[in-house]
């Protein structure tokens, strides 16, 4: 029951209702006759049971290791988060549906936070379902305990800014561990402000990446910082400040007319005396337009030229960091921008796999549903991996072999439509023997 939940989710997503029926009526599942929700439920509740969850995720993921001949040497690791519609949160202490900083911008309803770990090739390592209201800088050391006893060997975690507190990136090179932190180009620290002033030369690593490498600090206080230039991400930097910049003066024109225009009606009450405030008002709190600008004594809004500059030495930048002595800068930078694999992981889950709408209240369900998705993607990542191709196309094929069933006075047979060409090759890719030809012979 739970494969086919797993295979449904897959193939064709559904609520749990429907999976049962799909799994009835219109899939062909050996071993299983038929389902309904109820049993559906319950196996779900099985998946989540007290130590089952966590032994289950360690032994998938472990045989897909072994069927791979996976190199687990870096692990990356993100959050986000998915929201309840049409509901609201829970109360009281332990609650799990609850309001917090939502990722996808649905600050308005309840939800949960999901954690994931997944390999460079983008395989699923495990996940894990918080409180809407967790931050994520008090995750980082459950997941290194989590994963501290699955033989992972010398592991890498590479996380990015969110969780890069000290006490984080402290406790990751516990028993051996090392980390790749992204860090904040903007906050202003004397770390950040020493690596952009220090001298030298860029190492070409890619047609639009390069790197520099700077050590801050000397003895065990010593710091590896990987400063990282994409010029194609520079040049679309300074070519969206530009236009910002272009809109900002054209407001402040706009807004000069305006209090020119108020101070030719001074003594008289007219409508509209009172625009240019309210415009200046506005542009000051625009969430993007705001950020260019300064307010002078007299309360005047001014283009910020010190901002600009210094923004201007940024574009197409971002800053590394890392406790690993022996990894090279490129390697650095280069698995650093795999963490995009966690993100593409989070987004086929949202998307092919359809991790909402989630119809689940109760906590044991909404993790069981969590984790059916996670299989789920682990199940994608492995055909992708497997048979070269994507998921949709797989799916798309395979989707074409059907299970016919024949019945007439001389009996009752079932069989499956003729291999094409793809689908064998899908099947030897995998290494899944395909259904027979004449699945059943039931002579009258």
């Amino acid at each position: 029951m739970l494969f086919a939940l797993v295979a449904n989710r897959a193939v064709d997503p559904m609520s749990k209702l429907s999976a049962a029926e799909w799994a009835s009526c219109d899939a062909a599942i050996p071993g299983l006759a038929g389902m309904d929700d109820d049993q559906a439920y319950r196996a779900m509740d099985l998946l989540v049971a007290a130590d089952t969850e966590a032994r289950v995720q360690e032994a998938v993921f472990f045989a897909a290791a072994n069927l791979l001949n996976l190199e687990v040497d870096l692990l990356f690791f993100d959050t986000t988060s998915t929201f309840f519609q049409r509901d609201s949160e829970e109360s009281g202490p332990g609650a799990f549906r609850v309001y917090g900083h939502s990722k996808d911008h649905r600050p308005d309803l309840p939800q949960v936070v999901i954690g994931l770990a997944v390999t460079r090739e983008g395989i699923p390592v495990r996940c894990w379902c918080w409180p809407g209201n967790t931050n994520d800088m008090t995750v980082i050391k459950q997941v290194k305990d989590d994963l501290r006893g699955w033989r992972l060997g010398r592991v890498v975690t590479v996380v990015d800014r969110g969780f890069s507190s000290d006490d984080n990136l402290t406790y990751l090179t516990r028993a051996g561990g090392h980390w790749i932190a992204g860090e904040r180009l903007r906050d202003g620290t004397a770390d950040v402000a020493q690596v952009l002033s220090r001298q030298g030369r860029y190492q070409q690593v890619r047609d639009n990446l390069r790197v520099k490498e700077v050590r801050l600090g000397q003895g065990d206080g010593a710091r590896r910082f990987v400063l990282c230039h994409n010029p194609e991400q520079a040049e679309r930097d300074r070519h969206q400040r530009e236009q910002q910049l272009a809109a900002v003066e054209g407001e402040l024109e706009r807004i000069a007319a305006l209090r020119a225009k108020h101070a030719k009606a001074a003594g008289k009450r007219r409508r509209g005396t009172d625009d240019h405030l309210k415009a200046e008002c506005a542009l000051r709190d625009h969430p993007t337009l705001g950020r260019w600008l300064r307010q002078t004594p007299g309360g005047r809004l001014m283009i910020d030229r010190a901002k600009v500059k210094a923004e201007a030495r940024l574009d197409g930048k971002f800053l590394l960091s890392t406790s690993d002595p022996d990894l090279s800068a490129e390697d650095i930078a280069l698995g650093y921008k795999n963490l995009l694999e966690a993100e593409r992981g989070f987004r086929d889950l949202k998307t092919t796999l359809e991790l909402r709408p989630v119809y689940h209240h109760l906590e044991r369900r909404i993790r069981a549903h969590v984790l059916l998705c996670w299989l789920a993607l682990l199940l994608v990542r492995v055909a992708e991996r497997q048979t070269g191709s994507t998921w949709r196309r797989i799916n798309t094929e395979l989707g074409r072999l059907h299970l016919v069933t024949l019945a007439g006075p001389a009996g009752r047979m079932q069989q499956t439509t003729t291999l094409t060409a793809a689908q064998r090759d899908l099947f030897a890719a995998t290494g899944i023997v395909p259904p027979p030809r004449v699945t059943s012979l039931q002579p009258a």
